[in-house]
């Protein structure tokens, strides 16, 4: 009981700020971008929470469950990437758009807008979903089975989709400092408490060394292009992010948004961390647990995923684990309301604002965006019927937006040389690419066939999906962009420091 009253009464809690803040969005700006008035410690709060979502502590501890501290390769993709982000938050905040696709029109065509645009909408719709998927897990652990993981899911979905609608981003910032805390305190209480109850970290060390001796190593047993592939979705998404980019222009200034990208470094990494290393303890604890095996000894991927939550509800102090459930509601909450943002940010403004409501108010625009979101969180909900577990999920739409984004972000902050054209035809092909290869694979795990092409087997493990489709994305934007006319100054220089003194390639 006291798990319901603790996660209950912090969402209350959460639904009252919101309600709260609603009272001020009078503005499109204020919908949007929290008015571009946000400060360095909020921004840090939510650019944190925008990224320790269901991903992490469902896909991200499951993965860690089957493969130890090499997980850490998973998230380190993206570490890197905040560290390359920082590069350019000052720059973002200063151009003053709204959304990743505006920087995009600007930089290449109003078609690469577009092209983002529908690369963002699939694969942030599918990124939603699995918050709800996790949140529908979510419900059925806090209630001991009493409420399904399917009818939690619609639970879930409803709870995000109205604290999105009340506010916008405006709700988002401002829940999201307590979301971020109450996620630290969690995971910093919850591995302590893991390793004891299994007698302390020898203990934990001898159980995992006699079940499967690699398993602390780093590698797992896994080669240098696992790595890669592991590596490559995170890395990637975190570039192209668009909720990311949309928090930098919330920020009050340039200062504000590179600070708050260091803040956002300390923290996921602390937190990533800790969620692998509380996953790790897990696989200790339940070693001989049928649910976790499958009959054949292999790991019950899906069963891995609930593992942080089965620490908290099984193995911790009932007062300490309905923390640790209160901060995974953090977690679900905060990023669901992120992408539904995002998603219907996109949509209002690349298609509503530019070619039907023109000349919409300000007012006009909020409610078409508010009507957005309940669209899109439907569609999302129905999506989820379409993926086995969170990680695949994670896999896909990481990867979709990375192949068909970051190349092009990043061309945009690094190199002159890049083209319309080239950025055109990059986002194509990745975009292309993604939904191709995962077409295939359906198809030939259907037939229960296999397939090989130019050497790569199919179907092709999801671990492995963002090397080719990165290949080719690149690949395209640099031939095309060589092939193409130079693109004129003004074009390229807003996304250069004063001076175009930023990094670049063959200018």
């Amino acid at each position: 009981m006291i798990y319901v009253v603790v996660v209950g009464s912090y969402l209350a809690f959460l639904v009252g700020v919101s309600v709260y803040k609603s009272r001020t969005v009078k503005t499109q700006d204020d919908f949007m971008v929290a008015g571009r008035g946000v400060p360095v410690y909020m921004l840090v709060a939510t650019l944190v929470c925008t990224w320790i979502g269901s991903g992490s502590l469902f896909a991200s501890a499951g993965l860690s469950f089957r493969s130890g501290f090499s997980e850490l390769w998973f998230s380190m993709g993206a570490w890197i990437g905040i560290v390359v982000i920082y590069f350019v938050a000052a720059r973002v905040r200063k151009i003053s758009q709204y959304t990743l696709t505006d920087l995009l029109e600007q930089r290449y065509s109003r078609t690469a807008k577009m092209l983002g645009t529908i690369t963002i909408i699939m694969a942030y719709m599918v990124i939603a979903g699995y918050q709800f998927k996790g949140g529908g897990r979510f419900i059925s652990i806090l209630t001991e089975g009493a409420i399904s993981p399917e009818t939690g899911m619609l639970i879930s979905c409803v709870v995000i989709v109205a604290f999105t609608v009340l506010a916008g981003m405006v709700s988002i910032v401002s829940i999201d400092i307590f979301n971020g805390v109450i996620m630290i305190i969690a995971m910093v209480m919850a591995l302590p408490m893991a390793i004891s109850a299994h007698g302390g970290w020898d203990a934990v060390v001898t159980t995992i060394e006699a079940k499967n001796p690699a398993y602390l190593s780093m590698f797992e047993g896994h080669d240098a292009l696992w790595v890669v592939g592991i590596i490559l979705p995170t890395f990637l998404l975190l570039l192209s992010e668009s909720s990311i980019y949309q928090k930098f222009n919330s920020a009050k200034d340039e200062k504000a948004a590179s600070r708050a990208v260091i803040g956002m470094f300390s923290g996921v990494v602390l937190i990533e961390f800790l969620m692998c290393a509380v996953a790790v303890v897990g696989y200790a604890i339940y070693a001989d647990d049928p649910r976790f095996f499958l009959a054949d000894g292999s790991i019950n991927r899906a069963m891995a995923e609930e593992i942080i939550l089965r620490i908290g509800y099984e193995q911790m102090p009932a007062s300490l684990g309905a923390v640790l459930f209160a901060g995974g509601l953090a977690i679900i909450v905060s990023t669901g309301n992120t992408f539904l943002m995002v998603t219907s940010t996109n949509v209002t403004r690349d298609v509503f604002q530019t070619f039907i409501y023109k000349d919409a108010s300000s007012e006009q625009i909020v409610k078409i965006q508010r009507i957005c979101i309940v669209v899109i969180g439907a569609l999302a909900f129905l999506l989820m019927s379409q993926f086995q577990t969170i990680l695949e999920m994670a896999l896909i739409s990481y990867t979709m937006i990375g192949a068909s984004l970051a190349p092009v972000l990043l061309a945009s902050f690094f190199w002159k040389r890049v083209t319309r054209q080239g950025g055109v035809a990059s986002i194509s092909a990745g975009m292309g690419s993604v939904i191709l290869i995962t077409i295939v694979n359906r198809t030939l795990q259907a037939s229960g066939t296999t397939a090989s092409f130019l050497g790569v087997p199919f179907p092709l493990d999801t671990d492995y999906i963002a090397i080719p489709a990165l290949v080719i994305s690149v690949a395209t934007l640099v031939i095309v962009s060589l092939l193409t006319p130079h693109s004129p100054e003004s074009v390229w220089k807003p996304f250069f420091d004063e001076g175009g003194n930023a990094a670049e390639v063959a200018s």
